[in-house]
């Protein structure tokens, strides 16, 4: 059975921005591996959106922008949206029974499937389904924008924190 991540750069004032501060090159190296050796992610249609991004050839990306690209396309993606009619390369349009689905998926699957967006991890909390919410706590505070619980939860239980390169530190949760 596959265990459900809702994952996430974060402020540390509790948001999530990415065009505010952005993941240093060894962190960046470990989301290109995190990325490759997944089961999959489940995508809100925001985040999936802003994802697409990697979708496309960059002549001027880096070898590692490259690298992530390669491992985000060959990445089963699945995606949760009442307003997409279709969705990209490698990827699955989740329409109805979410938590039937979500479900499947995990009962369907072995390792790890990211969840990718806010709003979704909070319906997915909802219903139980999350397994691991990992926090990478970047030194910077944005003052508004969205915060990474995007409501309330019941009480967390910390089980790692992992330095990933000088200024960010991963903290891994579990449902209590």
């Amino acid at each position: 059975m596959a265990k459900l991540v809702f994952g996430m750069n974060q402020s540390l004032d509790g948001y999530v921005d990415h065009m505010a501060f952005a993941p240093g090159p060894a962190l960046f190296r470990h989301f290109i591996e995190e990325v490759d050796r997944s089961a999959g992610s489940v995508y809100g249609r925001k985040m999936y959106e802003v994802m697409r991004y990697w979708d496309d050839e960059h002549p001027e990306w880096s070898a590692d922008e490259q690298a992530f690209a390669a491992a985000w396309r060959k990445l089963p993606k699945w995606v949760v949206s009442r307003t997409l009619k279709s969705v990209g390369p490698n990827a699955t349009l989740i329409e109805g029974d979410l938590e039937g689905a979500i479900r499947a998926l995990k009962a369907g699957r072995d390792g790890g499937i990211g969840v990718a967006g806010p709003k979704l991890a909070q319906s997915l909390t909802e219903l139980g389904l999350i397994d691991e919410y990992q926090i990478y706590l970047h030194p910077v505070v944005v003052g508004q924008g969205t915060p990474f619980f995007a409501g309330p939860r019941s009480r967390l239980r910390l089980t790692a924190t992992d330095r990933m390169d000088e200024d960010v530190i991963r903290l891994t949760y579990v449902p209590a």
